[in-house]
């Protein structure tokens, strides 16, 4: 089985990079405002099913990928779609579905409409199964665990920034972010995570700016947060989706600076204060909220990048307690950073880690903590600039508290070829 899986993917990347040679233009013409790339990986993931007990299988993954963008004299418009179909051959043996898809989605329009107005609107559309479900890197992440079914995520997020003088500027932001599970028809018993998480997040806020320097802004702002969850079920005894449902209003301030040319860093610092309105037995939040990054170009197409963010997020555990409280949300530390690094001129290798710790905030595991870790290695050797083969590992460990006994740990290999065009 071993070898006929490992001969089969083989043969496949040899097709597609022969396939691409011989309709491959030149990587020199920069006319085109479009690209066409498709990955073909094989891969062992040793517990796919995100579990204590592990299920380990073999598999591959064939992922197309479709960009384009096209500039203007003031406008740029972008769109990017990445489809995934992933194939795990334990499932087959078991006889139960082997496939897996996903879907994601980006479109982007930014427009100046003169030289001291701009906007920016982005979308994006993912349909996926893996923990993380439509999470930017960076930011909290409610379900740690594989998610059967289609899962959908829509953020969308437009920004108008405006230059009123050389020095003051403001930013007003507007996010919306729709979540919508599959897993739904839960009880009060047994909830599903539609009951829990299908969610509607809106978001507003202004900053305003201040440039010190041509090397530094500041900014103070203030920010509000509606949280309203929308499936209608029972997610616990006496409790409904909509017992979730929160306001949150948040102050803050911050500062930009670039120590040097290839030296860049932002810290923002504020307090959040969470009411849970139709939950009589909820008590307020007010804690931490801010964020800061580091970026450092240290050689020709070599980076390392290094961010932390403190907020309150979503959380797929209710856990009742003997006061009839229900856990209502979390209180969210994440740490992540990666590494680009040139080893010879074709070979570029890549580090990634996320670090999550979270508190929850009442219910049965009120203040107890939940650690969830993601590690990445990749290796990237360029043939042509059409052709590149790769090779990675990822791990992910997962530590909650006892009482949820959901702890898991997963270690995935790949190898793989990428043709563009």
């Amino acid at each position: 089985m071993m070898k006929k899986f490992i001969v089969s993917v083989g043969l496949a990347a040899a097709g597609a990079a022969s396939v691409h040679a011989a309709y491959a233009p030149d990587a020199s013409d920069n006319s085109k405002i479009w690209a066409l790339s498709g990955t073909l990986r094989g891969f062992y993931d040793d517990n796919y099913l995100t579990t204590p007990k592990k299920v380990g299988s073999l598999g591959f993954e064939v992922s197309p990928t479709f960009t384009l963008n096209a500039p203007f004299a003031q406008t740029e418009i972008g769109v990017r779609y990445v489809y995934g179909l992933y194939y795990y051959q334990k499932r087959e043996d078991l006889g139960q579905n082997p496939i897996d898809q996903s879907h994601e989605f980006d479109l982007w329009i930014d427009h100046a409409f003169t030289p001291r107005w701009e906007a920016r609107f982005e979308d994006t559309v993912t349909v996926a199964q893996e923990p993380g479900l439509g999470t930017p890197a960076g930011q909290p992440i409610a379900v740690d665990n594989r998610v059967e079914g289609n899962n959908l995520v829509n953020g969308a997020n437009f920004t108008l920034t405006t230059d009123w003088t050389p020095e003051f500027s403001t930013k007003l932001n507007y996010a919306n972010t729709y979540y919508s599970y599959q897993n739904s028809g839960g009880t009060a018993g047994a909830p599903s995570l539609a009951g829990q998480l299908d969610r509607d997040e809106n978001l507003i806020s202004i900053n305003f700016q201040r440039t010190v320097s041509p090397e530094t802004m500041a900014w103070v702002g203030v920010q509000y947060q509606q949280v309203n969850y929308l499936a209608g079920e029972a997610i616990a005894p006496g409790y409904f989706s909509s017992s979730r449902d929160n306001r949150s209003y948040y102050g803050y301030g911050g500062v930009s600076h670039s120590f040097l040319d290839n030296l860049t860093g932002s810290f923002q610092l504020g307090v959040q204060y969470t009411s849970y309105y139709n939950d009589p037995n909820a008590t307020s939040a007010l804690g931490p909220y801010g964020n800061a990054s580091l970026v450092y170009t240290y050689a020709s197409g070599s980076y390392a990048s290094i961010g932390v963010t403190e907020t309150r997020n979503a959380t797929d555990t209710v856990g009742i307690n003997s006061n009839g409280q229900i856990t209502q949300d979390q209180e969210s530390t994440v740490i992540y950073g990666s590494i680009n690094h040139p080893l010879t001129p074709k070979l570029i290798g890549t580090a990634t880690v996320n670090y999550q710790y979270s508190i929850y905030h009442d219910g049965s595991v009120n203040d107890q903590a939940a650690n969830f870790l993601q590690l990445g290695l990749n290796f990237t050797y360029t043939f042509t600039p059409h052709l590149s083969a790769e090779a990675g590992y990822n791990f992910d460990w997962y530590k909650t508290v006892s009482t949820l006994q959901q702890d898991y740990n997963r270690n995935r290999i790949y190898l793989g070829v990428t043709a563009s065009y």
